[in-house]
């Protein structure tokens, strides 16, 4: 009920805004940045839990984790946040694959944290750069003309 109300509410928003660069109806282009890792368990879930919501509402979700948040990359991180009032992100993680929700990790983030190649190939995620940043805000910038 609440990650309905949370999309609604942002929709809501969007199609609000005076001079929009979106359309009043129809699918919007989402980028989701984050940098929280397992240390604040709540809010590294947020663009997993988010982005599967407004995916779920027919809108295009792409993720970018840089700093700590590479590390969510981990099996072992994974399996072990769980968020505050919300599924664990064992849980949410095939909700997010079946979404096709791209995720970049940042990758200087990943080196200098020892995430490697493997940790990412399970979630379908790819490295970043600050040019791939720089195209994702670009990309969600743009209306969607389907």
């Amino acid at each position: 009920m609440l990650r309905k109300t949370f999309v609604s509410s942002l929709l809501a928003f969007a199609a609000a805004g005076k001079g929009s660069a979106h359309p009043r109806s129809g699918k919007l282009k989402i980028f989701m940045k984050s940098a929280w890792g397992s240390d604040d368990p709540t809010k590294a879930a947020f663009p997993f839990l988010h982005g599967t919501a407004l995916a779920e509402a027919g809108h295009e979700v792409q993720i970018f984790l840089l700093g700590e948040a590479v590390n969510l990359m981990r099996d072992s991180v994974i399996n072990a946040v769980t968020p505050v009032g919300w599924p664990s992100l064992k849980e949410i993680m095939p909700k997010v694959l079946a979404n096709n929700i791209q995720i970049y990790a940042c990758g200087a983030c990943c080196r200098a944290r020892s995430v490697t190649e493997a940790d990412l190939q399970s979630k379908k995620a790819k490295f970043g750069n600050p040019q791939i940043f720089v195209q994702l805000t670009e990309w969600a910038d743009r209306i969607i003309t389907e």
